[in-house]
């Protein structure tokens, strides 16, 4: 089997969180945003990947079309061999683009789509492919797992009245478990007091703070019970900085989204800085890169809680890797409705859990009218 194509599209699809989203992040959410990748090959069979990006999607389109394509068209992927041989290349070739960022975000849209494809090839499910690589763990990667319990990972609100009616509709939707994106303690206030005391509760604040900001802020975060404080130290690099925080602060501490390559997780990990450690597939270099950082998590004894902030062939991906390597850990499903789905019912949730796709591969291929429909421009195609 080899590649005969890689087709990139953009699509932007309009969403409802009940309430006008507050930009945070680097990014002012009114529309989600995605980057999709389709790679065909000359037998037919087709996998899909999902590029890192949100509002740059189109910084890591331009990586996947004029550095990604041009170098694995024509390639050979029919073997684990020489998948594992084409990815090891890539990285390698790539690597002065950058370690991280829109480079690795291109390269984890093209290993989802093979690993989509590997998993067709066997027949079977991802999750289930991946049970050998999980087999160390009694993590049932190698059963039927249906469902996943998932936590409603809110946007950010920005107000105590918006920040508590937010929390109140998750509750009703099934959740009990929920995210909060916020930076105000008078916002985390009002989540615990509509919620009550027996819902968990998380916070991400997106890097906000020095060190001794962050430790301020656990002392005023201290009353409301949170089962993690997420990456509240800016820079994100800064591990030993975030080590003090989780020594000092009280409050459990997670962190990783932006955290790419086996050595920056060894960094990461071996340096106490997290109890839980959140690899996201589509910025760390796909489920490959996301495999090494799962066992080096393991090694260095934090719990893996994976990062899924996105609705494409990245959340399938994730969904098979949490089944295969983490199914006690609740999923994270960013609390929005949107106005179309590109991968049809599998990015819903119901009752606070999240089905797993049981057919060959990621489970399912994109809704090509969707994808038409909320196109940001033509696809791209490269041969």
């Amino acid at each position: 089997m080899k590649i005969i194509a890689i087709e990139t599209r953009l699509t932007r699809i309009p969403f409802d969180i009940g309430a006008v989203p507050t930009a945070f992040a680097g990014m002012s959410w009114t529309a989600l945003d995605t980057l999709h990748v389709r790679l065909l090959t000359d037998t037919g069979r087709e996998g899909w990947g999902e590029g890192w990006g949100h509002a740059s999607c189109a910084t890591t389109r331009n990586a996947v079309d004029t550095l990604v394509a041009p170098a694995v068209v024509g390639a050979a992927i029919g073997e684990p061999a020489e998948r594992a041989a084409l990815s090891e290349r890539l990285f390698r070739q790539l690597h002065l683009h950058g370690r991280s960022g829109s480079v690795i975000g291109a390269l984890s849209a093209l290993d989802i789509a093979l690993w989509d494809l590997a998993a067709q090839c066997a027949g079977l499910p991802l999750y289930r492919l991946l049970g050998d690589a999980a087999s160390r763990a009694d993590s049932g990667g190698k059963s039927r797992l249906d469902s996943l319990t998932c936590y409603a990972s809110l946007l950010r609100y920005g107000t105590p009245d918006a920040v508590a009616r937010a929390a109140g509709r998750a509750l009703e939707r099934g959740y009990r478990d929920i995210k909060l994106h916020e930076v105000d303690v008078a916002c985390v206030a009002a989540a615990r007091a509509a919620m009550g005391h027996d819902v968990r509760l998380t916070l991400d604040t997106n890097c906000p703070w020095s060190v001794e900001e962050a430790l301020a802020r656990c002392r005023e975060l201290a009353a409301f019970n949170l089962a993690w404080l997420e990456e509240p130290v800016w820079p994100p690099e800064d591990y030993a900085g975030l080590a003090r925080v989780r020594r000092e602060g009280g409050i459990p501490i997670a962190a990783g989204e932006n955290v790419a390559g086996r050595l920056a997780w060894r960094a990461l990990t071996a340096a106490g800085a997290v109890d839980f450690a959140q690899p996201s597939v589509i910025k760390c270099g796909g489920v490959g890169a996301w495999i090494d950082a799962a066992q080096e998590i393991g090694a260095n004894g934090a719990q893996l809680v994976p990062h899924c902030a996105y609705f494409g062939a990245g959340l399938l991906a994730t969904l098979h890797l949490q089944a295969a390597f983490a199914p006690q850990a609740a999923f994270e499903r960013l609390f929005m409705d949107l106005e179309a789905r590109p991968f049809g019912a599998w990015l819903d949730s119901s009752d606070g859990r999240i089905a797993v796709p049981q057919a060959a591969g990621l489970g399912c291929s994109a809704d090509l009218a969707v994808l038409d429909r909320y196109a940001l421009g033509p696809p791209t195609t490269i041969r």
